[in-house]
């Protein structure tokens, strides 16, 4: 599984969350405390909101533990809300396109989990994006299928109402196949103002994930970044944490796929 990082606040360099910390990112992709596996070398990525209104973006194939370039960006690159990512391949290709965030114009998303059953249903889960959405996929994984469905389900409008379909439409797709492995969602949204992480699964073992506020601002992340895991918030099974212009709040994932159309 990967691990990943998410900031909202005040702007920061990226280097304070990804290179600096005790258990930062960095660290991390080599030796992670709470993933499946503990190295996440397969490539990793950065996605930042600056000046302009979309998010810049960096994704290399290198484990991000080898390259010098990373923490040379992390140090010089400020950001009041930005994302970075380490890749444990699932199965796909360790491509550039397949290294995570995905953008798609001011939207940016990134993902740690499976789809269950994934090379078996590819092609049925790509059915599920909207021609105005497939021309943008640059990549083969799943995290990317189910990031341009959430938006053929209107995921610009209403996040969490559009992510709860495209979660329900996919399990059925799932369980249609007979494909027995689980569909497990933790993942991170945001629109350049708004946060959203979410943590749901289809067998309620989702991938670990947790938030803390400090005085610069929000952070969410897979697993804590220092030895004070008493200081970190851990987001409850199938729910969402959502983190706006009036603060942070968690809502019930469970109940939105129950009324998803």
């Amino acid at each position: 599984m990967c691990r990943w990082i998410a900031y909202k606040g005040q702007p920061i360099f990226l280097e304070t969350l990804v290179a600096a910390p005790e258990r930062s990112l960095i660290a991390q992709s080599l030796n992670a405390a709470e993933g499946v596996t503990p190295t996440n070398g397969d490539g990793f990525g950065l996605g930042w909101y600056g000046e302009r209104p979309e998010p810049g973006l960096y994704r290399e194939l290198r484990p991000a533990w080898s390259d010098e370039n990373l923490r040379h960006i992390c140090a010089q690159v400020r950001s009041s809300l930005f994302f970075a990512h380490v890749r444990a391949s699932t199965g796909t290709a360790s491509t550039r396109a397949n290294c995570h965030p995905f953008v798609h114009g001011r939207q940016m998303f990134m993902h740690n989990g499976q789809v269950g059953g994934y090379s078996t249903l590819k092609r049925r889960l790509e059915a599920l994006i909207p021609d105005e959405f497939y021309d943008a996929r640059g990549g083969t994984t799943d995290s990317e299928a189910l990031f341009l469905a959430a938006l053929g389900f209107g995921l610009k409008d209403d996040p969490i109402g559009a992510t709860a379909k495209m979660l329900k439409r996919v399990r059925e797709v799932i369980d249609r196949a007979g494909a027995g492995e689980p569909l497990r969602f933790t993942s991170a949204l945001t629109d350049g103002e708004t946060l959203w992480a979410f943590r749901w699964a289809s067998d309620d073992k989702a991938p670990s994930l947790y938030w803390r506020e400090t005085r610069e601002g929000l952070v969410v992340v897979s697993e804590p970044l220092d030895g004070e895991k008493g200081c970190w918030r851990e987001v409850p099974q199938g729910c969402t944490l959502v983190a706006g212009p009036g603060g942070a709040e968690i809502r019930c994932m469970n109940a939105e796929i129950k009324k998803a159309a």
